[in-house]
Formats: structure tokens, sequence, C-alpha cells
């Protein structure tokens, strides 16, 4: 039987080597990458112990040493220790079910003297609470966050481990698919890593294959045939799209499948690093392109009220015919919790063709989710023990029980996959090329009014012009500083 993994390595590897695969970052990418389907809008916090520790003075020993174990490389897999971790995904999410369950075969299987404190934080959230816990220095022994310039910048001031280096020390080195460790260090910008994946995804529109039958509409392969089937599915009574517009990402990543099809894969990344501005014509169209779709009623009602999973739900029950989403977002297609249609209901498709020359259809966003990044200043070899048994088996465990790609080796044979997954992965086996997100490599400030003035376009306050003036400003503020 094919093992996929070894086709996703080989393929995407090689998009990579020639400079097109750029996105890592925002869940579900989040905020700055994919968000989890079940990420939550509020800004609560809220914190749940899975293991109490115990405070001795025997602890406070086993923790010293284990750290200094971790300095010469040791793993120490009986040491006593609680970790904290920081994570944007409701325990109840796949993200979140995912890392605890892990955590916890960790603790069953292997060191009986491990606990864990799992914290979450909403998207909207994690960049100032990051902040405010390296201000204080207090940050978590493992937490989530955006690759790209916020990573840069607790890399430069020393907070975070370098993974490369504890991968090697755990015998773990070879553990990540090409695709994502490539990924990974071109945000980054830096030869070793110092962040982990936790996904890797193609992104593009979902359809309810029923609703499309009902209205009689084909899949679209141009932009401008995109149009007319949402005129048509409109015209019928049908909401053509649906977009977490409470989440602000859902709906950049509009603006940033016309603007990579019309401009190029590097349209961001120019803009980004100073080479266009994202007051230029081909940014304001694209914009513009959202804020028409918005007026014409394709979002539906009140769009900036409805969140990524509220969203994803409208499509699975088909209350609308489209949404633009990640392949992260398989997991709930095949959950028949969440999708009693049947998962060969729910059909894929890229970013329709604006221009064959300038991006083919072979062309996708591609992102790693957001980023796993260890505190350096609390890793030790309690933690390396941990991390080696994370990453060894999460590739394993989550396509085997959530169906979903992490960015790591595995070797599940294909009579495991679902239908979903076994297309996402023919689209990657079939991809070209690859493009990153809206917000892949703007700082916090511009990501920030990228994402925060989106709804004011989907509510009609803010036309193309006025949302990349208001991005424009916050990145020259942010390079003059």
């Amino acid at each position: 039987m094919k093992r996929y993994s070894k086709v996703i390595s080989a393929i995407m590897a090689s998009a990579m080597t020639v400079g097109l695969l750029a996105g890592c970052g925002s869940s579900n990418t989040t905020g700055g990458g994919a968000a989890s389907s079940s990420s939550k809008a509020s800004a609560s916090v809220s914190t749940s112990t899975q293991s109490e520790a115990q405070s001795s003075s025997s602890e406070v020993a086993a923790t010293s040493t284990s750290a200094s174990s971790a300095a010469s490389g040791d793993v120490d897999t009986t040491a006593k220790k609680e970790i904290k971790i920081l994570a944007i995904w409701a325990e109840d999410s796949t993200e979140g079910k995912i890392i605890n369950e892990l955590t916890q075969k960790y603790i069953d299987e292997v060191n009986p003297n491990f606990s864990f404190e799992y914290e979450y934080v909403a998207q909207a959230d994690l960049s100032s609470k990051i902040s405010t816990l390296v201000a204080s220095d207090d940050l978590p022994d493992v937490f989530v966050y955006s690759a790209g310039k916020p990573l840069q910048q607790l890399i430069e001031s020393d907070k975070v481990v370098n993974i490369s280096e504890a991968l090697d020390k755990v015998g773990e080195s070879d553990c990540l698919l090409p695709a994502a460790k490539s990924s990974l260090l071109g945000l980054s910008n830096t030869d070793d890593l110092y962040d982990l994946p936790f996904g890797l995804n193609i992104e593009g529109f979902w359809y309810n294959k029923s609703v499309f039958e009902k209205a009689g509409v084909k899949i679209p392969e141009t932009w401008d045939e995109f149009l007319k089937v949402c005129d048509t599915l409109k015209s019928k009574g049908i909401q053509p799209l649906a977009t977490g517009g409470a989440d602000k990402w859902p709906t950049t990543r509009l603006v940033n499948a016309y603007a990579y099809r019309s401009m190029g894969p590097d349209a961001v990344k120019k803009a980004s690093d100073g080479e266009a501005k994202f007051t230029d014509d081909g940014y304001v169209k694209s914009a513009q392109m959202v804020a028409d779709m918005a007026k014409k009623g394709y979002f539906g009602e009140g769009a900036t009220t409805v969140d990524s999973t509220t969203a994803e739900g409208m499509l699975l029950n088909g209350q609308c015919a489209m949404l633009y989403d990640g392949s992260w977002f398989s997991s709930s297609i095949t959950d028949p919790n969440t999708n009693p249609s049947g998962e060969d209901n729910i059909g894929f498709m890229g970013v329709p063709v604006v221009d064959e020359s300038v991006s083919p259809a072979t062309e996708y966003p591609t992102n790693c989710g957001n980023v796993i990044c260890l505190s350096k200043g609390k890793y030790d070899a309690a933690t390396a023990g941990w991390l080696q048994y994370f990453v060894k088996n999460i590739g394993n465990y989550s396509m085997e029980n959530y169906q979903s790609i992490r960015g790591f080796k595995y070797d599940t044979d294909d009579s495991k996959l679902g239908t979903t997954v076994k297309t996402i992965i023919d689209d990657i086996n079939n991809a070209t090329g690859s493009t990153a997100w809206w917000e892949a490599y703007m700082d916090d400030e511009t990501k920030a009014a990228a994402q925060d003035n989106i709804q004011n376009v989907l509510n009609g306050d803010m036309d193309g012009q006025q949302y990349c003036e208001a991005i424009q400003n916050a990145y020259d503020v942010y390079t003059t500083e």
C-alpha cells in the first residue's frame, strides 16, 4: 500500500526548493495562521489542570538535576515535573485533544511523575498574552505562537529553545516532513528551527455538493466563473459563501486569494519587505473584491458576527454553498457528529484562476498552522523527555485518530484514510507551487491593522482603498520605529 507521507515529503520539499512554499503560521492557522475550527472567539482565558503537581524538596532536586542533564543532551523520563502549555485551541477542539491526549499518554506510558496544566487563550489575545509573559520572564514551558516576525523577535531576545538542537539531542532530528521544516525556516529566516509545526495545510474553497446540484451550478475554474456561480446561487435564494468574520482571519484569506491569483505568489512578501506598497493598485483591487462581494450579499447577513466554527457548520448543514478554509477542516468533514450528511457530500477546489500566466490552478496557499515553541528558560531534561515522545508519536496519532496531517512524518497506509484526506493529499501531490497567507510576513501591528479592519470592509464602512491605507500606515509606523 502507498505510504502517503513519503509522497508528500518529496513533492512539497521540491516546491520549497524553488522558493514557492512560504506558508506557516495562522490555523488555523490563527490570526497569524490557520485557526482551529473549534477555537473560541471569546477573549476569556480558562485553565484546566490535568495532574496536580506536588511541591517538595525532592521535586526541586529532581528538577535541578533534570535541568543540568538537559544541558548535556540527556533525556530524563522519570523526573517529577509539571509543565504549563499555553494554546489557542479549546480542549475539545481537534488540536486541543491531540496535545492533551498525547501528553496524557506520555504520562501513562512513560513518566507517571510528569504532569501538565493546559491553558486556553483566545487567539485575538495571544500576542498581548505572550508580550506580558516575556516582560515578566514567565513564558510557559510550551506555548503556541505566530511564525514570522513575532517569532523572530523571541529568537533575537533568546527566549525560545533552538528546536533543531533539541531534536538532535533527543534523537528525533528527522521527525518533520521536509516541506514543514522548509516552511518554518523560511518564515523565521534562520538556519535552525526555533518552532514546531502543528499542521501542513493547503487552502481553497470547500463546497457542498448537494447545494451545487440543487442550484444547477458546476465547479468554477476561473474567477469570473466563480462570481457568476455566486450570482446564480444568490438568485436562487442560496447564500453563496460563509466566512468567519468574527475571527477576522478567514476573511483576510479571501483578500489574499485574489491577490496571489492576480499578482503572483510573492505579492504579500513584496509588500511586507517594502518592495511594494499595500496601497498599490493590485492590493487595493483585491480588498475591493471582498468589499464588493459583501455588498452583493454573498456572505449573508451579519458576517462579522459569524465565527469560523459557525461558518464551517453552515457549509456542512447546507446553509451556504461554499467556504474558504484550509485542509485542517477535513477533521470536521470526516466526523459524523459534525457532518451528518457524510464526507462524500463535501468537495474541495483550489482558488479559481484569475490569470493562468500569473498563478496557475495548481498553485495553492499553504501553511503549517500556528507554531509550537518551548521556553528556553524552562527547558530541561524532563521537558526533553516529553518532547521526544511528542514529536515521535504525533504524526501517526493525528492521522490515525483525526485524519489530520500535522507536519510530522507518519506511516499510516492509504486503507486507513478517508476520501477527503486522500483528495487533499492528491492535490498536494499535484501542486506545482504555493504561496503564503495574507499576514504571513507582517509584524504584529501591521497584522492587527489587516485583521481588525477587515470587519469594516465586510460592514461597508471601508472600501478597498481605505483598508489598504490602514495596513500601509501601520507598516510605515513599524518600519520607522
